[in-house]
């Protein structure tokens, strides 16, 4: 079994949610569904930007730890002591402003995160689609960076839960097994996204298992 990639709700970082800790208002990256396998759906995402970091240690340890130092970003740790919002919707002063004051923007679910080696593990936080390289601030931490994340195709299958390492596994293999003769094949490790608080209720939970994925008539390099 490949190994499972976690990602942690970015409604972890958001007062909209209820007391059962249901999502409210979380913005996510936007993607169009191309065809549909069962229960899978195939993804495609345009270019989005992220603040990502590299932490070292198990999954679960690395994930808090990236999730800490990337909090420190949207939480005014950057060039203009800006804070990103616990509410949505976006919320974005005129470029006039931009360097003065605090600008409230919304986050967006989920965080990623994704093996980069031997107990090393890169950490994301997806940035609200209305910024720019340009427009965002730089971080003070050097160990966090702004990258674009270029268009990706995902086959994505979607379970609730919690979201376990072994729930993981299981809905990995059946998303694996479903892409069999589906036209689809993977071309990556499988990877997965979760994307509400710790305190939701299982039930209303919502977790996906993903892989990227090409054409299975498309020649390899």
């Amino acid at each position: 079994m490949l190994k499972a990639v976690f990602g942690v709700g970015a409604a972890l970082m958001t007062a909209a949610c209820s007391t059962v800790g249901v999502r409210s208002g979380t913005e996510e990256p936007t993607f169009q569904v191309v065809a549909q396998v069962g229960d899978v759906e195939i993804r495609r995402y345009g270019d989005r930007i992220a603040a990502q970091t590299v932490v070292t240690g198990d999954n679960a340890a690395a994930r808090n730890a990236g999730f800490q130092r990337l909090a420190g970003y949207i939480f005014g740790g950057n060039s203009r002591r800006q804070s990103i919002s616990m509410t949505a919707p976006v919320a974005q002063s005129d470029a006039a402003s931009a360097g003065s004051g605090s600008q409230t923007i919304s986050m967006t679910a989920p965080v990623a995160q994704t093996p980069s080696g031997t107990g090393r593990w890169t950490v994301q936080f997806f940035m609200p689609a209305a910024y720019t390289m340009e427009t965002l601030p730089v971080p003070r931490d050097p160990a966090v960076q702004l990258v674009v994340v270029p268009a990706e195709t995902y086959a994505v299958l979607r379970f609730s839960g919690t979201g376990s390492v072994r729930a993981v596994d299981t809905h990995t293999t059946e998303l694996l097994s479903g892409l069999t003769g589906s036209g689809w094949r993977p071309n990556a490790e499988p990877v997965a996204w979760f994307y509400d608080p710790p305190w939701t209720l299982p039930p209303l939970r919502r977790n996906e298992v993903a892989v990227r994925v090409e054409p299975a008539t498309a020649e390899r390099p």
